[in-house]
């Protein structure tokens, strides 16, 4: 018997005050700490849908929006946007908060797909995903369209010839100088 779930069974949200440890040479939050809390709620998201140990497959575009700075409070959420046979694409969203002023800015968005594994470390089924509003099928879509896009530009990458004649002359539309 087939298991459904709502988005809804997935969704986790947590907050963390940035501190200095958290900062780089510049003074503004690390891009390498950020994702690390976005791994964690991407596993908790996942793990929590499918009631299974979860491992992150790929990650997906990490656009940084505008810097986090120290003493601000970070906020993600995160949600389960699609679902494969053993996958699931995580969508995250991240928030930062000047606690003395209030302003909210949107810092990033990512989708990472988690794949679902059991005790000896094999891939297994998670649950089909009930969606539940348009805001969740509009999602689920754009994860979809994401997931077709990067299968067509692997098929294309997996037959392009880099040494033809063409690809080689099409190198001079580039800022490089080619000494083959």
């Amino acid at each position: 018997m087939e298991v459904f779930k709502k988005v809804s069974a997935s969704k986790v949200t947590f907050s963390e005050l940035m501190l200095p440890s958290h900062s780089n040479f510049s003074g503004k939050i690390h891009g390498g700490y950020l994702l690390s809390l976005m791994d964690q709620i991407a596993f908790a998201s996942a793990s929590k849908f499918s009631g299974k140990y979860c491992v992150t497959a790929s990650v997906d575009t990490v656009d940084f929006l505008s810097p986090i700075e120290v003493g601000e409070l970070v906020t993600l959420k995160a949600s389960i946007n699609y679902v494969g046979t053993t996958s699931m694409v995580v969508g995250i969203r991240v928030t930062s908060e000047n606690i003395q002023t209030g302003k909210i800015k949107h810092s990033n968005s990512s989708y990472f797909t988690m794949v679902a594994k059991d005790d000896n470390g094999q891939s297994v089924a998670v649950p089909r995903l009930i969606l539940s509003n348009l805001e969740e099928v509009r999602r689920f879509y754009e994860s979809f369209r994401r997931i077709k896009s990067k299968k067509e530009t692997k098929a294309l990458e997996d037959t392009f010839d880099y040494s033809s004649e063409e690809a080689l002359k099409n190198l001079s539309n580039f800022n490089i100088k080619l000494e083959l």
